[in-house]
């Protein structure tokens, strides 16, 4: 006699809005993922000299620069999307993506700071996320090697440029925008 599979649980944003056992998660494809404790000091200092330098060049620019934890569906399906991030930074440029829960939509840009207990997602589930969504710039932060892989979405593929701790990185999606490594990653 067959016995019926285990139901595999699937969750919409429209649940992890429900959800209040005082824990992040990011949910990719219906499964949910907790997210790790409170970010090192070095995290959130790389984190903050990138928000500077893109608010600085935002100014007066249509487009929106803004951090974690907000929450991005990112195949812009509402209440029903399937997977919703947390991204570290992120840029959006089409302002009606913008609303009360977050961002429903791909951002234009992604940036997420590794940490070891972050890594392989960041790398790989993520990856493919942003690429699968449309996320036209996704950033991928090393503080411990000092390096950003600038992954450039093309044809539906990322091509991927990296860069260390002395360089300055144009931001392909936004014209003129130059981010300066050395600040990023000063202690």
């Amino acid at each position: 006699m067959n016995m019926p599979l285990p139901k595999e649980e699937y969750f919409t944003f429209a649940d992890y809005q429900k959800w209040e056992d005082g824990v992040r998660y990011e949910l990719i494809d219906g499964v949910p993922y907790m997210m790790s404790p409170a970010p090192s000091w070095k995290h959130q200092s790389i984190s903050s000299e990138f928000h500077r330098q893109f608010a600085n060049f935002l100014k007066g620019k249509p487009c929106k620069v803004l951090t974690a934890p907000f929450d991005v569906r990112l195949n812009g399906a509402g209440d029903n999307d399937d997977t919703v991030v947390q991204p570290d930074l992120l840029v959006v440029c089409d302002r009606s993506k913008l609303d009360e829960a977050g961002c429903n939509g791909a951002p234009d840009m992604v940036i997420e700071i590794l940490s070891p207990s972050t890594a392989r997602h960041d790398r790989l589930i993520k990856f493919q996320q942003y690429r699968q969504a449309g996320v036209r710039e996704y950033w991928i932060v090393d503080p411990d090697t000092k390096s950003v892989q600038a992954c450039l979405l093309e044809n539906g593929k990322y091509t991927v440029t990296a860069y260390g701790d002395t360089d300055t990185a144009p931001v392909n999606v936004l014209d003129g925008c130059m981010i300066n490594f050395k600040d990023v990653f000063a202690e």
